[in-house]
């Protein structure tokens, strides 16, 4: 058994296939998927289902992949002992729905870095499902999500609460419904809107908001930065949790205003989860640490 052989199997599962995988590594993907291969015969299981469509994890591999992550692990923390400079450890990867970003992600990101100077931060704005596939599978360390009261905790994954707030309404700066106190459902219904795609919170809130009537006309996108820059150009309206917008420089710019809605007492909470494990780098706790204080700030 070599260490690169593990890594291989890790790859496929983080990238999704043989061949995305093989493009990683810089490797040729005959090459990585004998070696695989020659894994399985050694231990006696199928790490891999290879179809015609493509090679995935396999039920067998995904009981097993904990064990090869923790064994890969183990190897970043001897060679950081032994002083190599080029360990996974000295990168610290963030996935993150674009909630409170210029609030709280960026300057936590910000006294990170002065904590840490020589460690690099990656972060990965995607979907909620995703962020928790990474953290279970490795390829991340900390994933910030929306989670609506009474949602189930992921298993393997432990969550800190930073931010708690409501649902809000997003209007152009300037706009005819920026007069009233609140927003009725009945007037979002008569706008033009910037929903969220499939697979993000607040997605499913506006869904569960109009129920079978929502509005004429939708835009879609990809997390709350593009959504506030939308409404912004005067693209749509949208509803986002409040801590992803008061604060923000559209808002302080007064490009963007909010309202409450109407009759709406729903709870979000922003949570910043990581993967349940027994070793946590340095960095990660730096990173975690610097989230947490930054909330505190937030909330102050």
């Amino acid at each position: 058994m070599r260490i690169e052989q593990l890594e291989y199997v890790v790859a496929v599962t983080v990238h999704g296939s043989l061949r995305r995988a093989s493009e990683r590594l810089h490797i040729s993907q005959p090459a990585l998927s004998e070696a695989v291969s020659k894994l399985e015969r050694e231990l006696g299981v199928t790490l891999l289902d290879r179809r015609r469509s493509g090679a995935r994890i396999s039920r067998q591999g995904q009981d097993l992949l904990q064990n090869m992550v923790e064994v890969l692990e183990a190897v970043d923390r001897l060679k950081l002992a032994a002083g190599d400079q080029h360990t996974a450890s000295r990168l610290v990867r963030i996935g993150t729905v674009n909630a409170a970003t210029s609030t709280l992600l960026v300057p936590a990101v910000r006294a990170f870095q002065d904590t840490v100077p020589a460690t690099t931060v990656e972060i990965l704005n995607i979907q909620q499902a995703e962020i928790h596939q990474g953290l279970i599978e490795g390829s991340l360390d900390l994933g910030l999500v929306n989670v609506l009261a009474g949602d189930e905790p992921v298993l393997n994954l432990a969550g800190t609460d930073l931010l708690h707030g409501r649902p809000i309404v997003v209007l152009p700066g300037g706009h005819h419904l920026a007069a009233n106190d609140e927003v009725t459902i009945e007037q979002l219904r008569e706008e033009r809107f910037v929903a969220m795609r499939a697979g993000y919170l607040m997605h499913r809130f506006v869904h569960r908001l109009f129920g079978s009537e929502m509005p004429r006309t939708t835009h879609t996108t990809d997390g709350a930065e593009m959504g506030k820059l939308m409404v912004a150009e005067g693209l749509g309206v949208t509803v986002l949790p409040d801590y992803s917008v008061i604060g923000d420089p559209l808002e302080r710019a007064g490009l963007i205003a909010t309202r409450p809605i109407a009759g709406d007492r729903t709870r979000v909470t922003l949570e910043l989860q990581q993967r349940k494990t027994g070793h946590v780098p340095a960095a990660v706790r730096e990173l975690h640490a610097a989230l947490v204080s930054q909330a505190r700030t937030a909330v102050a």
